[in-house]
């Protein structure tokens, strides 16, 4: 058989053709090709959702509260300069000075006033309410019964 310009088949002829002669048949060349054709079949869906939940938890912590206490402490002594503040034993002194008028000027400590320090620290529970979120994914198919994933 042979295949023809129209690309119809027909019975094979035999190819004549003297030595020097030359002939006019044409012999055509056939290729044959495939192709791939895609379908697209939906076999199922899918749900994605996301989800708040809210968690009741209570906090704990220890909290520190400082107070002062503060005395006003009387001296009334002649002294020949300014004090510096001090610390003497968790207690914080700061001079109060005065200028008399004498017959002469002299320096006079007049009070000190004392700070004292005190931290006292306790246990608090506080409720709170925190959020978190989750995902949800729900997926189902002709095949299968639906799923639910986290």
């Amino acid at each position: 058989m042979s295949v023809d310009r129209d690309g119809s088949m027909s019975p094979a002829r035999p190819l004549e053709a003297a030595v020097g002669e030359r002939s006019d048949t044409v012999i055509d060349v056939v290729e044959e090709t495939a192709r791939i054709d895609k379908v697209e079949h939906v076999t199922g869906t899918v749900r994605v959702q996301l989800v708040t939940d809210t968690v009741e938890e209570t906090l704990r912590d220890a909290v520190s509260k400082r107070s002062v206490s503060i005395e006003r402490v009387p001296v009334d002594r002649m002294i020949d300069a300014v004090p510096e503040p001090r610390l003497e034993n968790g207690v914080t002194i700061l001079p109060v000075v005065e200028e008399r008028l004498v017959v002469e000027k002299r320096l006079f400590l007049v009070e000190e006033v004392h700070i004292r320090h005190e931290t006292t620290s306790e246990n608090v529970a506080i409720p709170v309410t925190l959020r978190q979120q989750r995902v949800v994914v729900e997926r189902s198919s002709d095949e299968t019964n639906p799923t639910e994933e986290e």
